[in-house]
């Protein structure tokens, strides 16, 4: 059987330019489309629309993609991977596990050798190189995560934009006037890491429109790192009161390190955080979150694929609205 990796090698493109080729869904030279349909002529490659999905030709498998990039936090990945793999087997599906950060070339291996059926991909960028292959039709698929332009694509995530937003709002409605975001490692955003991306957004446009005074500063784990960011955040902005933290492991840091500075929670500093509930939960101050849902997130991404496989109709993109959980470590301003 002819792959479309095959096809890439002969005409010395990537396999995404092979599929943006042959479906026209971007613009593609003359010279380099002539050198693909070429290829495809001469190695005699026909897509495959979808037929591994029919009646006696499923692996029943279902391929996770989850490169552990730097950055990712591993056990919120791996709270995912068992709501993925928990759900399959629900659904009589086994799941296997694809870490590398290799993108497109390991989506294609699966594509090509027919080790799965469909494949869920998690660490979704905004412009993910991933993309152009998964819109191609050889794999069916399901993203945890939305990029710029969904369009043609099953995508499924937690409005990370509006979460943004609502724990700003609830510092606001507190009474809190400078605000400032402790978000993911810098590589994250870097790459341009979606739900990173939006929750800055959300962030940033609560603030404005709450008139508010803000910063947004990225910063990577451990102890070292949650004091600095604590200590430069109280020397560029004195008056700052309320803080939203997305960054799983700095919650409890980051509340040592500004006490050590001074700064009680809530007495001094309001803080909320977007993260998994047990982990807010259990810090030394339980803190005011906004539940990242990774059990749902990781059963409805395998609902909307085992659908996809059935032929059945699925929508394009699942946002779930946030929820904020007030606990000890918010408190009006000057309490």
């Amino acid at each position: 059987m002819v792959k479309i990796t095959d096809v890439a090698r002969r005409a010395g493109v990537s396999p995404s330019t092979v599929s943006y080729a042959l479906s026209g869904k971007r613009p593609i030279s003359d010279a380099t489309r002539l050198r693909v349909q070429a290829a495809v002529r001469e190695l005699g490659y026909r897509a495959d629309g979808g037929g591994r999905g029919a009646a006696g030709h499923r692996s029943k498998v279902l391929a996770l993609a989850v490169p552990m990039r730097s950055g990712v936090h591993v056990p919120v990945v791996t709270q995912f991977a068992v709501s993925v793999v928990t759900a399959a087997r629900a659904q009589d599906h086994d799941v296997l596990m694809l870490t590398q950060g290799e993108g497109e070339e390991g989506i294609g291996r699966v594509a090509d050798t027919r080790m799965a059926d469909g494949v869920i991909v998690m660490d979704v960028q905004l412009q993910d190189p991933r993309l152009p292959l998964l819109r191609s039709g050889s794999l069916p698929s399901v993203l945890i995560g939305v990029p710029a332009e969904p369009d043609g694509l099953t995508c499924v995530d937690l409005d990370f934009r509006a979460a943004g937003e609502l724990c700003v709002d609830h510092l606001a409605r507190l009474g809190h006037r400078v605000v400032a975001l402790v978000g993911s490692p810098p590589e994250v955003y870097v790459r341009r890491t979606a739900f990173a991306r939006r929750l800055v957004e959300g962030f940033t446009t609560a603030a404005d429109r709450h008139r508010l005074t803000s910063a947004v500063h990225p910063c990577g784990a451990g102890r070292d790192a949650a004091r600095a960011i604590a200590e430069r955040l109280v020397r560029e902005l004195p008056a700052l009161t309320g803080v939203v933290v997305h960054n799983e492991p700095l919650v409890d840091p980051l509340i040592d390190a500004f006490e050590r500075l001074g700064l009680s929670v809530p007495g001094d500093l309001s803080l909320t955080a977007v993260c998994p509930s047990p982990v807010a939960a259990s810090a030394r101050v339980p803190v005011t979150s906004v539940a990242v849902p990774s059990a749902e997130l990781g059963a409805r991404a395998v609902h909307l694929l085992v659908r996809k496989l059935s032929g059945l109709p699925v929508p394009g993109t699942t946002l779930l609205p946030p929820r904020l959980t007030e606990r000890a470590s918010t408190a009006p301003r000057g309490a």
